[in-house]
């Protein structure tokens, strides 16, 4: 009985879930519920006028995204017209947040044209059906709309997919 209501769960979140050709919902995440790694408030409508991999993770999960953030990370192409957005789900992790906060900020440094962002209060989870505690990937076009989407941990193939669909959207 408890496989079937999982499952049943599982549908109903992707139903309601934001799905490629969707415009990205508009939030903000600021003060008690996250913001940038300087604290300022950040809104989603900033990802406007160029192309952005949108990284929601669980910190605890991380391994899984890091063969992609590597290869984003060779990735020889303007910020001007791409960027990486890691959001980092506060509440899905036993650590506590400003010793997070601290490494991901030098973690910051390592990685080129990527910008961290702290959602403290599963916002993302509620307002774009993110699944919690998992790593989420979008890919979100100039117009906010979405091109590419994937929960969860990432083959090769899936890899140079999202390689490619960079290069041919920017």
């Amino acid at each position: 009985m408890y496989k079937i209501s999982m499952v049943w769960i599982c549908l109903a979140v992707m139903l309601q879930a934001v799905n490629i050709g969707d415009t990205l919902p508009q939030v903000t995440l600021e003060k008690e519920n996250g913001g940038t790694s300087n604290d300022k408030p950040w809104h989603s409508t900033s990802l406007k006028g160029k192309v952005h991999v949108v990284l929601y993770m669980d910190p605890d999960e991380r391994k899984g995204t890091q063969p992609l953030l590597d290869a984003l990370n060779q990735l020889d192409v303007d910020s001007k017209v791409y960027s990486t957005i890691a959001i980092v789900n506060l509440s899905a992790t036993w650590m506590p947040n400003y010793i997070l906060e601290s490494i991901l900020s030098k973690k910051q440094k390592e990685l080129k044209n990527t910008s961290f962002i702290f959602d403290k209060e599963k916002m993302l989870v509620k307002k774009w059906q993110m699944i919690d505690d998992a790593s989420n990937i979008l890919i979100v076009d100039k117009n906010l709309r979405v091109i590419y989407r994937k929960m969860g941990k990432l083959s090769f193939k899936e890899i140079e997919k999202i390689i490619a669909l960079i290069h041919q959207n920017i």
